[in-house]
């Protein structure tokens, strides 16, 4: 196996250099990097080579999620870091793994099994990549689940569980049929390109609302409908004179 390690503090750098050799001897260390700039150049260096990136979050110049902006990653990656609040927006690009420092040596063990058996099963590296593309791609050109965090844990919410996405305080939320609310990392705008539009519709600037969510619909001022939702929502939601008419058209399908 050989792979790249991306790390801005040297102690750091040495204790898992050290500690990778120690639970995968057979592993060689193409190359380190310690900052995004390097880290690009690196990837450059070794592209078609790499079976594997152990990549901090935090560098020097940044967050290493704009390497995946500046170069072709295409390979599996284990990120390191600190902290914990950055596991979503990991799990959204190539990541196979999510470790929090200090790394204990059993998950950092664990993490390469884990890479070696999606690894077998896909017969290649190759294959392995593509099998990652397909994994992170929406099905049928829709997004059927969301992954968002619940205290220490992430969990997957299907598509068909969601009631509305809310848009409030410059944080997205997703809403479920039950009421559970969590922070998803897309803008309505974003969502707009994910999700079944025969399913959901853009009401407003605040809400997308699944077709089953929508109880109750009333004529209000100026050609404008007022939406009931369930679950609830304890202000008015609206929709512009503009956007009625493609409502009725959409619930009518």
């Amino acid at each position: 196996m050989k792979i790249i390690i991306i790390e801005d503090e040297t102690p750091a750098l040495n204790r898992i250099k050290k500690m990778v050799l120690e639970v995968e001897p057979s592993i060689e260390i193409l190359d380190t990097a310690d900052s995004i700039e390097q880290s690009v150049q690196v990837i450059e260096k070794h592209q078609g080579t790499i079976d594997l990136i152990l990549m901090d979050i935090e560098l020097a110049d940044g967050q290493s999620f704009e390497i995946f902006n500046l170069a072709e990653v295409k390979y599996p990656v284990i990120f390191t870091t600190a902290y914990d609040e950055f596991a979503l927006k990991a799990f959204k690009v190539n990541s196979i793994d999510y470790l929090l420092k200090p790394i204990d040596k059993q998950e950092l063990k664990a993490a390469f099994q884990k890479f070696k058996s999606i690894q077998k099963s896909a017969n290649n590296v190759d294959a392995l990549k593509e099998m990652l593309a397909q994994i992170s791609a929406p099905k049928n050109g829709f997004k059927e689940r969301f992954l968002v965090k619940l205290g220490e844990r992430l969990i997957s919410v299907p598509a068909n569980d969601i009631a509305y996405f809310l848009s409030k305080d410059k944080l997205t939320y997703l809403i479920t049929k039950n009421n559970n609310k969590y922070v998803v990392d897309y803008t309505l705008e974003d969502l707009n390109t994910m999700l079944d539009s025969k399913q959901f519709f853009h009401l407003n600037r605040q809400f997308i609302a699944s077709i089953n969510s929508i109880t109750n619909i009333h004529t209000y001022f100026n050609g404008k409908l007022k939406v009931q939702l369930n679950p609830n929502f304890e202000d008015e939601v609206l929709v512009s004179r503009e956007k009625a008419s493609d409502l009725k058209v959409w619930l009518n399908n």
